[in-house]
């Protein structure tokens, strides 16, 4: 006579038809995890910019510093004011820690000597490439 053992709070007549899912479980962790380390986040420049056309244009690498340049001429990183003045010392700062290209989003309305003095603040802080962003349609 064959005896059959059950677990605690099941009936004694019937077969159990579990479905274990803790390995599907992990695997989803796993992948999750996987996203998140894979992510590339991008950094804006912290205000909105209504960029001028080009004729030509061509995409940059993600990792890079993004300066914004408003139309009444205020300079922004990470969506704090830095002013003109800021850009050498935040960009010798971002470039001690990995070189990176500096991408200047001007609005099309500000003022070509902020965006130049922009521009010039960048190469002295030892920015080797340095674009202008622009929007093509």
């Amino acid at each position: 006579m064959s005896r059959r053992f059950q677990r605690f709070g099941e009936p004694a007549n019937e077969s159990s038809s579990e479905i274990n899912i803790s390995s599907l479980i992990d695997v989803v962790f796993i992948l999750l995890i996987f996203f998140i380390v894979t992510t590339v986040f991008v950094e804006e420049s912290g205000v909105e910019i209504n960029k001028p056309r080009a004729a030509t244009q061509h995409d940059l690498e993600r990792n890079s510093i993004l300066i914004g340049i408003t139309a009444a001429g205020q300079v922004f990183y990470g969506g704090q004011e830095i002013g003109a003045s800021g850009v050498q010392s935040t960009i010798g700062r971002l470039m001690r820690q990995e070189e990176m290209p500096v991408i200047i989003q001007a609005d099309r309305s500000t003022p070509t000597e902020i965006t130049v003095q922009v521009l010039d603040e960048a190469k002295l802080a030892g920015a080797k490439k340095v674009f202008v962003s622009t929007t093509y349609d």
